[in-house]
């Protein structure tokens, strides 16, 4: 930790994570909101060495002094302390006024889907428990969910953000909702549109030609 901030040791530790390649997704949390005990009710249950990391944080010196192994330990503690703060935090009215900054600014990329015609995206979790989903982004055009372009945004855990940070969003500022996308991919061949049939008659093909298809038990010969 200390061989990455020696570059700026006035660089709080706030601010260099933010600022590191792959955390664009993430907003500076006030460092009173942190302070405030309230705020981080049941996090010491789940985050590790959460004292150590939480003075990490802080920018705060440590009691004891860690040993080398116990550092990258603490370093790993801290980032998933902050994480779950910062979920906490982007619901918080100062936390969506960050975000929405970022989502103006178009800091999380933009819908891959043709019809919402660039539209920005926000980060999303699919689960609020740790460790079982990376983030997504979330679409307000089309409603619906995909994986960042990006592989370095791919380590990030979902639970960072939460379930219900972009429905927040929109419930507390409806007037940044756009409107819902009406142009749907009409598949056509030879300019004529397919009659949905055709899809059901394709899926029974493929389930007769997978049936067809497996592997049969070969017998043993019986020699006498």
């Amino acid at each position: 930790m200390e061989e990455k901030m020696s570059s700026s040791e006035e660089v709080s530790w706030i601010l260099w994570f933010c600022g590191l390649r792959g955390n664009e997704f993430f907003c500076e949390v006030d460092e009173d909101y942190i302070q405030d005990k309230f705020n981080l009710t049941g996090l010491n249950e789940q985050v590790p060495h959460y004292r150590q990391a939480l003075d990490m944080i802080l920018d705060l010196e440590p009691d004891d002094e860690l040993e080398d192994n116990q550092s990258d330990l603490v370093e790993q503690a801290a980032e998933m302390l902050y994480g779950l703060i910062h979920a906490r935090y982007i619901l918080t009215n100062r936390g969506l006024a960050q975000m929405i900054e970022k989502y103006q600014q178009g800091d999380f990329g933009h819908c891959s889907r043709v019809y919402c015609e660039n539209q920005a995206v926000l980060p999303i979790g699919l689960s609020d428990v740790p460790g079982e989903a990376m983030v997504k982004l979330y679409c307000p055009k089309c409603m619906d969910v995909y994986t960042p372009k990006s592989s370095r945004h791919h380590h990030i855990d979902g639970v960072y953000f939460g379930t219900g940070f972009p429905h927040m969003l929109f419930m507390v500022h409806p007037e940044l909702r756009p409107p819902r996308a009406t142009n749907q991919f009409v598949p056509r061949l030879y300019g004529f549109k397919i009659h949905p049939m055709a899809y059901h008659i394709q899926q029974q093909a493929r389930t007769r030609s997978a049936s067809t298809t497996r592997p049969r038990t070969q017998k043993q010969p019986h020699y006498k």
